[in-house]
């Protein structure tokens, strides 16, 4: 069965991304990280909020520019936004219904992953009780401001279940479960 599963990097401060979005910090944690390489393998679909989807890219100027994960990951990608573009290109389809497109990435995915790319959307799908885990991989640096792994004054309290911890020299990664 399809799992929803929060994927990112984060600051140990708590920051996935810099002050407006600014993701070029992560370009200096982006070492080997066979943790990353297992769930990639693991992942069918992605879920991406837009945003996320058209904002800034640790890639940019490099050859894998625009490409998930750097190209180590290829598949569908669903993007969740306000407004639906007439051309979707390849491999890209927008919805502007947060469940339609969770029913459209789990459809596509089997029984892998729907990894789940940018706050808002993993928010979003966390307050909708379709958010299964969460993937951080926690990256030695402070950034001091930015966009919060997750930031909703007012929430509530989740719970959630370490999975695994595993250490790379670029990053610590921890898997989580939520507990429902």
């Amino acid at each position: 069965m399809a799992k929803l599963q929060y994927q990112c990097t984060m600051s140990l401060d708590g920051f996935i991304a810099g002050p407006d979005g600014d993701m070029s910090w992560l370009a200096d944690h982006l070492g080997p990280n066979p943790t990353v390489d297992e769930i990639m393998e693991q992942t069918g679909a992605l879920l991406v909020g837009n945003n996320t989807f058209g904002g800034d890219d640790p890639y940019k100027g490099t050859e894998h520019q625009g490409e998930p994960y750097g190209g180590g990951w290829d598949g569908p990608q669903f993007v969740v936004t306000h407004h639906v573009p007439a051309d979707q290109g390849p491999g890209v389809t927008f919805l502007d219904d947060l469940g339609a497109a969770i029913s459209a990435a789990k459809a596509a995915v089997g029984d892998k992953y729907v990894g789940v790319l940018g706050a808002s959307i993993a928010r979003q799908c966390l307050e909708a009780g379709e958010l299964d885990e969460i993937f951080v991989s926690v990256a030695p640096v402070l950034l001091g401001d930015g966009i919060r792994l997750f930031d909703h004054p007012g929430g509530r309290n989740v719970r959630l279940e370490t999975m695994r911890v595993a250490e790379v020299p670029s990053a610590t990664n921890i898997q989580l479960r939520v507990v429902r």
